[in-house]
């Protein structure tokens, strides 16, 4: 099995530290849609957080500046990677398809 290039550059602290960032913003991005999207959408319960009474960045932020935090984060990730001089490539496609996934 072959490692992808930008794997093989990289340090364990430069992926973790993209691993945390695209981590938060993929519960964020859950966050937001678990309260935008419907139940068919989703595959589940929408709402269910807020029914719950769950402390989420929808519930602290609103749902547009949870929205912005995601996408910031995803940035941050990707720029971890970039000043790494690792090429962002698969794992940069990733961190921005988690924050517009629509299900």
């Amino acid at each position: 099995m072959s490692v992808p290039a930008e794997l093989a550059t990289g340090t364990p602290e430069q992926f973790t530290a993209y691993g945390e960032e695209v981590g938060l913003a993929f519960q964020i991005a859950d966050d937001v849609l678990d309260a935008t999207g419907t139940s068919e959408e989703l595959g589940k319960t929408a709402g269910r957080d807020a029914q719950l009474a769950k402390s989420t960045y929808v519930s602290v932020m609103g749902v547009g500046a949870a929205r912005a935090e995601a996408e910031r984060l995803a940035r941050r990730a990707v720029g971890h990677l970039e000043v790494a001089g690792i090429a962002s490539g698969a794992l940069g496609a990733l961190a921005g398809y988690i924050v517009t996934r629509n299900s």
